[in-house]
């Protein structure tokens, strides 16, 4: 059976999981009760400082906040990053409460609401527009507020990022326009009373294959170049997107920076050589915070079924849907799980980790080998600071909801 990583981004001491300098026991203290989810404010700054250490200066980083929306995260990342990425009028709220700039928050979503457009134009915040009709109705927001709308043309390519967990670019989508559509749609925005700004072409999530990150940045380059020459005005901003993988499952390795870097760089030689006026974003939202953070429950129950160990908790499926695998895994596969105040213990077992819902879907762990827990006890989900609260289904079964904590 091949093993997870090793889960070394947090310390331990005395087999016990330490976060941002407490000892697990007496952060669950602190939050006074189970489960919840912690996220460690050090490792995203060491993740962003690394980020910036690898990549080409002239790369301007981008949290897009839908990876992790709760304000603590976004107000601290909103001063270490270049911008803020938001998909909703929701999350555009909390990122103009942060320290970020208007100018430096963009909003994507192929179905903006007419308020939220209403808000982003007064804002001034960069609108991504997905599509013609999208494009008239900023420009009647725009209108009735007396307030040109910055907007960028998000773009469907006709390539799509291989060995992506996700795609989302190239055939039928729902995001943005196809890119022979494109030319036609800058016509339009020609004649109307809007700041063009540039383009945004997104082509997939979660890859752990450099190469095929780089080709696809290339790709995208080569095609917002083209497209400008259709344009109404300067290509001011180029977002290529992001994603930047995290490995989650046995035998996942780690992104290697050092081919992307070089990549980027030769994209900004390009840039730089056409069109040097162009700002050239990355949108990362995974890849910041995925690892920083950590879902804990509590072994309520111990029990035995047919000489198979299960743990019974006090957290599940409702609070963390992707650690439970029904959350785009074609096939369920176990993050890395384990018992946070007996990391490695003396006595290890396979057991199973489930929760408290009465369905067999309801399932953190399935047949894991880690330390012999017993109630009590408390169970950590790593990789867990990207899509877990807020992408899993919390009102089923009217459970309380978990704290969170920025530590």
């Amino acid at each position: 059976m091949i093993a997870h990583a090793p889960q070394t981004q947090f310390a331990v001491a005395g087999d016990m999981l330490q976060l941002g300098g407490l000892p697990l026991v007496r952060l669950a203290q602190r939050v006074g009760r189970t489960p919840f989810y912690a996220y460690e404010r050090q490792h995203i700054a060491r993740r962003v400082a690394g980020l910036r250490a690898a990549l080409p200066a002239g790369v301007h980083l981008h949290y897009a906040m839908k990876a992790n929306p709760m304000p603590a995260v976004v107000q601290y990342l909103a001063g270490l990053v270049d911008g803020i990425d938001v998909a909703s009028g929701g999350e555009l709220a909390i990122a103009l409460d942060t320290v970020m700039p208007a100018q430096r928050i963009s909003f994507a979503g192929p179905g903006k609401g007419d308020g939220e457009l209403s808000c982003a134009v007064a804002a001034g915040v960069l609108i991504n527009v997905e599509s013609l009709v999208q494009l008239e109705r900023v420009a009647l927001a725009s209108e009735r507020l007396g307030v040109a709308g910055k907007v960028a043309v998000r773009v469907n390519p006709d390539f799509s990022l291989r060995r992506a967990g996700m795609r989302m670019g190239g055939g039928a989508q729902p995001f943005g326009l196809d890119a022979e559509q494109v030319p036609a749609l800058l016509a339009r925005l020609r004649q109307m009373a809007l700041e063009f700004h540039g383009l945004h072409i997104y082509t997939g999530s979660q890859n752990l294959c450099a190469t095929a990150l780089a080709e696809a940045q290339g790709q995208s380059v080569e095609l917002a170049l083209r497209l400008a020459d259709h344009a109404p005005g300067p290509l001011r901003v180029l977002n290529i997107g992001g994603g930047f993988g995290v490995p989650y499952f046995p035998g996942d390795q780690a992104l290697d920076l050092a081919p992307l870097a070089d990549g980027l760089q030769r994209q900004l030689d390009r840039l730089q050589a056409v069109s040097p006026g162009t700002r050239l974003n990355l949108e990362l939202g995974r890849y910041l915070v995925a690892e920083s953070g950590i879902y804990v429950c509590k072994v309520i129950e111990r029990k035995l079924s047919h000489g198979q160990v299960f743990l019974v908790t006090d957290g599940g499926l409702h609070h963390h849907l992707a650690a439970s695998g029904n959350f785009g895994q074609l096939i369920r596969k176990n993050y890395p799980v384990a018992i946070g105040n007996r990391l490695h213990g003396g006595e290890r077992e396979l057991a199973s980790v489930v929760g408290p819902l009465c369905t067999p879907l309801d399932l953190l762990a399935d047949q894991m080998e880690m330390a012999r827990a017993d109630t009590g006890d408390l169970v950590v989900v790593f990789q867990s600071g990207a899509y877990g609260l807020t992408a899993s289904p919390t009102a089923f079964l009217s459970h309380p909801l978990p704290a969170e904590v920025l530590v």
